[in-house]
Order: structure tokens, then C-alpha cells, then sequence
């Protein structure tokens, strides 16, 4: 991974196919998506359960971009050499999921994976203003994580300063929650350069028919730039 603060489109699998993940990932991204990112989900954490290891792994040989791996799981530290194993490009903690963010954050780039930190819509920037050295990634949560096709909450103010407490280091701000035409400009304006997108990327589209696929990422896109 090269870094650059260019916007960039993350489908959210959760919003597709279930029966059909190996393709509906090649579909998406032949259709001009720049990530993908998986939702992992405990049923404890948050109020949902999706993926563990071994999906991620089977789901590895269709990724061709990067494969964006966001774990709404606690604890976390027991699980990252799995998800190393498994071939995540990089790995988003929360900073709510235990006590110890930094040891998180530095076992994850210990396993060789990129690291991120999550933050869910009532935690402040500042959570993570001793951790931005070990960081690649601060994903900035615009709904209340465990479901897709929640409503967007606005962070821009929380998305500035997070823009401005990175400075010049190489630290992505990913938006996950709500995402589409119609916010993507204001989380973008704000300071955020990767965009996760789920029902807003899929709508209209299928296997079979992947072209609305294309046609809402460009539309996303667009309205981001």
C-alpha cells in the first residue's frame, strides 16, 4: 500500500450478497472500488454477528485491492494473529473495545498488518491523540455500530480535529456509517480521504448486473470531490 490522501471507496460487504461474497467482491471491485471492508461483529461488542477468520481468509483470494478489516469485537488482542493469518491489509481496533489501545495498536503492526483505530459517535478525538504514531488509519463511526442502513450522524466537527491532530503524518481518516451522495461532501470537506459504503455502493445492482455498482462508487466519488 502506497499512501495517498486521494478519496477513496471501500465497499461495505454487508450490503452484499451473502450467498454470492467471492463474486459480488470481484464485481465491485471491477466496478472501480479502491478497498474492500469487512465488518467484523461479536454479538458482544455490538448488537450483531457477522465474520471471523475463516470467512476473511476465503474472501482473501477475490481481494485484489486492499482488504480493510474493521473489528467491532472485544477483546481484540487474542484475535489479531488470526486476522494476520487470515490476510488483512489492515486492522481497525476500537478504542472503546479494551484498556490498552496502544499495546493493540502495536501488536497489530507487530503481525504486519496496517493498524487503525475506531471510534464510535460518542468518543472524542482526543481518545486518540497519544496513539496517531502507531496509526495508519482513524475510522470515525457516523452511526452506532452492529447494523447497516442506519442513519448518518454528522462527525465533521470530530473529522476537523482529527485533520488537524494528524498534521503531516501518513494517517488515513476513514467515514463508516451513512455514506452517499448526499454526505459524502460534508465528511470530505471535513478532512476525510476514505469513504466506507455499504447499501449506498450495492443498491441497484447484483452479480449479474454489476454496472449500478460502478455507477454509484463514481457517483460517490464525484460528490466527495
Amino acid at each position: 500500500m502506497t499512501f495517498d490522501r486521494s478519496i477513496k471507496i471501500a465497499p461495505s460487504i454487508l450490503a452484499a450478497d451473502f450467498a454470492n461474497f467471492g463474486a459480488e467482491v470481484q464485481a465491485v471491485e471491477a466496478e472501480g472500488a479502491d478497498w474492500i471492508h469487512i465488518d467484523v461483529m461479536d454479538g458482544h461488542f455490538v448488537p450483531n454477528l457477522t465474520f471471523g477468520p475463516p470467512m476473511v481468509k476465503a474472501l482473501r483470494h477475490h481481494v485484489t485491492t486492499v482488504m480493510d478489516v474493521h473489528l467491532m469485537i472485544a477483546p481484540v488482542d487474542p484475535y489479531i494473529e488470526a486476522y494476520a493469518e487470515a490476510g488483512a491489509d489492515i486492522l481497525t481496533a476500537h478504542v472503546e473495545a479494551g484498556p490498552h489501545i496502544h499495546r493493540t495498536l502495536q501488536a497489530i503492526r507487530g503481525a504486519g498488518m496496517k493498524a487503525g483505530v475506531a471510534l464510535n459517535p460518542g468518543t472524542p478525538a482526543s481518545s486518540v491523540a497519544h496513539v496517531l504514531d502507531l496509526c495508519d488509519l482513524v475510522c470515525v463511526m457516523t452511526v452506532n455500530p452492529g447494523f447497516g442502513g442506519q442513519s448518518f450522524i454528522d462527525m465533521s466537527s470530530k473529522i476537523a480535529e482529527l485533520r488537524a491532530m494528524i498534521g503531516d503524518r501518513e494517517v488515513h481518516i476513514e467515514i463508516d456509517g451513512g455514506v452517499d451522495v448526499g454526505t459524502a461532501p460534508l465528511v470530505a470537506q471535513a478532512g476525510a480521504d476514505v469513504l466506507v459504503a455499504g447499501s449506498a455502493v450495492f443498491r441497484g445492482g447484483s452479480v449479474e448486473d454489476p454496472a449500478p455498482y460502478g455507477e454509484n462508487i463514481r457517483a460517490i466519488r464525484a460528490a466527495a470531490a
